[in-house]
């Protein structure tokens, strides 16, 4: 199964310059995730959209990098029936010209 999340949008503190320190910016994730679904077990997307927005909020993470890193780690602990999981962060008011965003891709054993 394929598990998408597409443009969830909040505002937190993330990056290093002095006004992201202060301010909360609005940040978009995207998250796609495959899994082994059997039933009864599957991954609910209403607990993946808690753990991303919950995680991105409390850190206060200084580099997309870091956050990026946290949330493979966390899903995949949480959901070891993940096999795949793309995430990609958007801080789209950053740069008055430009969408800044880091994606990452991680494969995980099938357990």
């Amino acid at each position: 199964m394929t598990l998408n999340v597409n443009a969830l949008t909040f505002q937190a503190i993330i990056g290093l310059l002095a006004h992201e320190r202060l301010r909360e910016q609005r940040v978009i994730v995207d998250c796609r995730i495959e899994y082994d679904y059997r039933p009864p077990h599957f991954i609910d997307y209403v607990d993946i959209i808690a753990l991303i927005e919950t995680t991105i909020k409390e850190r206060h993470f200084k580099l997309i990098e870091e956050a990026l890193c946290c949330l493979e780690t966390q899903l995949h602990q949480t959901f070891p029936n993940i096999s795949v999981l793309e995430l990609k962060i958007t801080k789209p008011d950053i740069i008055a010209n430009a969408t800044v965003s880091l994606s990452s891709t991680a494969f995980f054993k099938r357990s």
